[in-house]
């Protein structure tokens, strides 16, 4: 490799973006370690290693404790919130992952990374390397040369960034790069706590250099300043000059850039896989050490590097167990006699657990390849089937009777699935049923839940991945079917056995933590219920939904001329960049927030909604681009979905996916089908009853949310509001507003709606202030008044905070836990998200709960009545229902008591909104 380019990585900045970018859904190992930066970190540090080959490559980080700035300036940096403990706990792994890759550390007391990389990048530039600074820090930029460049990684999808002299330029609007330090000390930075002058903000500073050329020719011709800023930048001239000092990037930090020592290296392999090991980094283990290396040898960063050298037999780490490394005994069953000797096995056990193979994901639809058996450590059989149902029908037929059996517990992983399969095979596999995925979600509900995952974390056995016996994803991959049958034993009496094992180290665990009774009460009979509701699906009306596609092209075709005509030119209005670009930059629309990391206007549904009201253009971008999804994800997605078996669409309902509790569904996703706007809304006119002889039925919990913190919080007023049965907004706009109840607007009604709703999940002045478009002032008042009304409230949500900080965690009315597990953190922003979530998941997870317990006990009666009504339905509060006619009155009582009385002797009244129709729409 002759070409001389050397990467210098921030580290810090690197760790810190790579945090956040995780931030609304961490990465939680089985240690309760979040690996978000460290995960972020390594991949990006792997994508540069294999798609840039640098031939030399450092990390740089920043010391502990004070820099020479600090000297002579302590306030420098003094506004930033501490340091979050995920990252503290990051930082010693990044720097063990870095030095097992043979990449050296430099960190020097007293200085910033940022001064190590300007001086070595400096140094290196004069003999002769091509420089890439990679960092989303906008300060290197004043670094910048014809041989050093910023180089800003990937997020979200936008692609890597690399900066030259030219696109620092134009990026900043200067003439040279080293007018960032002029632009930066005259605009300060709040971040790094640097004053500049005041009231000279980025375009004033691009201006005034324009005109002089650089800080001091500006304080140099102060003369030719107007007015107050004639006034400011005299007065603050020190300050700017100070300011100048703190942005400028030190070049002279006492350290030699040695090419020999930032070589390219081979990687300790034995290093690396003990940390992957530890971290629980599957997916990046097997991309960077490679899945079928031999383990222990010394990796290569590149192909072409030297050759392998194998270390000595005592480094080499402890390794998780595996199918080669264990005594097992899996057994093929391929006769009767055997299949009828196992059923008899099966008969005389208190549990065993079962899991099927099949020829796909989509269990309304797949083919079953066979079943494997387990009741024993290390033991276990296969039962291959026929590939012709009819055949495979008949050679199931000796496991009915056990499969039924009420008296024997059925263990398995996500066994809705494999309930699903043995239905479609003629077998109702009965309960009581032990599902390790949902027993894990109940003790972990934010950690992930794939057997894989769970083998791996508490039985420290590596199971055979499935690409192994099928291959990747994609058109080539294979399906079960193709597979050996011999390999394929292995592979499914694999999962049955260690599935068997984790229900021995999970089922304690929910004694331990209390979930016991949720888990046997509620949570594995809703096992049976979603599976039979999956089974019954829901019709869809194709014609409607064609007429309905061709209605909604035509509107978009009509958004998109509009908006032609009103930004004067055509551009993609699919694509953020160009929106940005019309909007903000031709448009003149004043754009207040920060841009992407790709020096782009962020163009999302949030900000674009706040500058909705004031811009007719964006409006109409905001309809474009709702037609668009509604055509795309369900108007044309819906029909394809129909499945050729039956007739209907089958949505596929998650028991363990929100953390909250809440119930989510894909193929297709019920609860992101729109309902506040009417071209959304139009959709539910596609789901209709099966027949003649039906009509669907919806029920509805009207304001739960609301009744339940009013029942949590006991706050008397909010209370007294449900009990009497007044509009709980007009209440609250009365109290808010100190009105009557008779006086109250739809203004303030509206208003007062928006409070119920936003305070609750954490909202302050300056979210409720953009929410309805009122000076931050007026939002910081209505919270005030909202919170004398209802001081209940008030009380309750901080004496959730405190219990959540003694305890960890927060519990519902039922006693579904959520740990909190940055409750007590001493970063502001990830303290702040867990008290919100200390507030809200209460009230969320019991509502969760309760028609949780609303569906179990509503099938329960209407087979024991033998309706032939059918659940088919769950949208966040919301039950739909197939009915036969002439039971829509019995059963629409049965529904709303049900519904009315999940969760027994509550004071708030719990009210229910039942409604028929001959389509979705009509019923809600």
């Amino acid at each position: 490799m002759s070409e001389k380019k050397l990467f210098l990585l921030d580290g810090h900045a690197l760790v810190y973006r790579a945090h956040y970018a995780f931030i609304n859904r961490p990465l939680i190992n089985s240690k309760g370690i979040n690996t978000s930066a460290i995960t972020g970190f390594v991949r990006t540090l792997w994508d540069l290693i294999t798609n840039q080959k640098p031939s030399h490559l450092a990390l740089a980080l920043d010391p502990k404790g004070p820099t020479f700035r600090h000297e002579y300036f302590p306030e420098y940096k003094a506004n930033r919130d501490a340091q979050p403990e995920d990252i503290t706990i990051a930082l010693p792994y990044v720097r063990a992952i870095v030095e097992a890759f043979n990449i050296p550390v430099v960190c020097l007391d007293g200085y910033e990374a940022d001064d190590v990389i300007g001086t070595l990048s400096k140094q290196a530039e004069k003999e002769g390397f091509d420089v890439y600074m990679v960092t989303p820090d906008k300060d290197y930029a004043q670094l910048v040369s014809d041989k050093i460049f910023m180089y800003k990684p990937s997020r979200s999808g936008n692609g890597i960034e690399i900066l030259g002299s030219k696109e620092v330029c134009e990026k900043w609007d200067i003439e040279d790069p080293l007018q960032v330090i002029d632009i930066l000390g005259l605009q300060g930075d709040s971040v790094d706590n640097i004053p500049g002058i005041p009231g000279v903000g980025a375009k004033t500073a691009v201006k005034l250099l324009k005109q002089f050329g650089s800080m001091e020719g500006i304080l140099a011709n102060t003369d030719q300043l107007k007015g107050k800023q004639k006034e400011k930048v005299e007065t603050f001239a020190d300050q700017g000059r100070l300011s100048y000092r703190l942005a400028t990037i030190n070049l002279e930090v006492p350290i030699q850039f040695d090419a020999n020592a930032y070589k390219i290296e081979n990687f300790d392999k034995v290093k690396l896989k003990k940390l992957f090991d530890e971290l629980e980094f599957r997916s990046l283990a097997r991309k960077i050490l490679g899945e079928d290396d031999p383990v222990g040898e010394q990796g290569t960063l590149f192909a072409s590097s030297a050759s392998y050298q194998a270390p000595k037999e005592e480094e080499v780490a402890a390794q998780k167990q595996d199918l080669t490394s264990i005594e097992y005994d899996y057994k093929l069953i391929s006769t009767a006699e055997e299949r009828a000797s196992l059923a008899t096995s099966l008969a005389n056990q208190s549990f065993f657990c079962f899991d099927t193979e099949t020829t796909g994901l989509d269990s309304q639809q797949v083919d079953l390849v066979g079943v494997a058996f387990s009741w024993k450590k290390g033991e276990g059989y296969y039962v291959p089937v026929d590939e012709d149902m009819d055949k495979a029908k008949e050679e199931l037929v000796v496991f009915k009777s056990v499969m039924e059996n009420d008296k024997i517990v059925k263990v398995g992983q996500n066994l809705k699935y494999d309930i699903n399969i043995m239905r479609w095979y003629g077998i109702e596999v009965a309960g009581p049923y032990f599902d390790t995925m949902v027993a894990h979600y109940l003790l972990e509900p934010d950690l992930r839940h794939k057997l894989d995952y769970l083998s791996e974390s508490y039985l420290s056995y590596k199971m055979v991945p499935i690409e192994k016996l099928i291959g990747k994803k994609g058109p080539k991959q294979k399906t079960m079917r193709s597979v050996e049958i011999e390999e394929l034993c292995d592979y499914a009496v694999e999962d049955a056995d260690v599935t068997m094992q984790l229900m021995d180290h999970l089922g304690p665990k929910l004694k331990e933590e209390g979930l016991q009774k949720l888990f046997d009460d509620i949570e594995m009979p809703l096992v049976g219920v979603l599976s039979r509701m999956e089974y019954q699906g829901v019709k869809i009306d194709k014609a409607f939904l064609e007429n309905y596609s061709e209605k909604i092209g035509g509107d978009i075709l009509k958004a998109r001329e509009l908006i032609y005509e009103k930004a004067g030119e055509e551009f993609n209005i699919s694509s953020p960049k160009q929106v940005g670009q019309i909007l903000f930059d031709k448009l003149k629309i004043p754009y207040r927030w920060r841009k992407t990391a790709s020096g782009q206007y962020s163009t999302d549904v949030t900000k674009l909604t706040e500058l909705s009201v004031h811009h007719e253009v964006i409006q109409d971008i905001l309809e474009y681009r709702m037609y668009t999804k509604l055509k795309s994800t369900y108007v044309d997605a819906l029909p394809k979905m129909i499945n050729p078996r039956t007739g209907r669409v089958h949505s596929s309902f998650n028991q363990a996916r929100a953390a909250t509790g809440r119930l989510s569904s894909e193929g297709p996703n019920l609860q992101n089908i729109p309902i506040k706007n009417a071209a959304g809304r139009e959709i539910r006119k596609a789901f209709v009853p099966r027949d003649e002889e039906h009509i669907l039925m919806a029920a509805d919990y009207s304001q739960v949310e609301l009744r339940l913190i009013a029942e949590i919080s006991k706050d008397e007023a909010m209370l007294h509001a449900f009990t009497e049965g007044h509009d709980i907004h007009k209440a609250t706009a009365a109290g808010v507003y100190g009105v009557s109840l008779d006086e109250v607007t739809a203004d303030q009604r509206r208003n007062a709606k928006t409070v119920n709703f936003s305070i609750i999940y954490g909202a302050g002045s300056t979210n409720l202030s953009r929410q309805l478009d009122i000076p931050r002032t007026e939002a910081k008042e209505l919270i005030e008044n909202y919170f004398k009304q209802y001081d209940g409230l008030k009380k309750y949500m901080d004496e959730t905070v405190e219990y959540a900080r003694d305890k960890g965690y927060v519990k519902t009315l039922i006693g579904r836990k959520r740990s909190l597990r940055d409750i007590n953190s001493r970063n502001s922003l990830a303290r702040s998200n867990a008290e919100r979530m200390a507030i809200n998941t209460p009230i969320q997870g019991t509502a969760a709960d309760m028609i949780k317990i609303a569906m179990i006990n509503l099938e329960k009666e209407m087979i024991a009545q033998q309706f032939k009504s059918k659940m088919i339905l769950q949208v966040h509060d919301e039950l739909v229902f197939d009915v036969y006619k002439p039971e829509l009155d019995q059963l629409k009582d049965l529904v709303e008591e049900k519904m009315r009385t999940a969760i027994p002797d509550l004071k708030v009244p719990i009210l229910v909104e039942a409604g028929i129709g001959d389509n979705w729409l009509e019923a809600h």
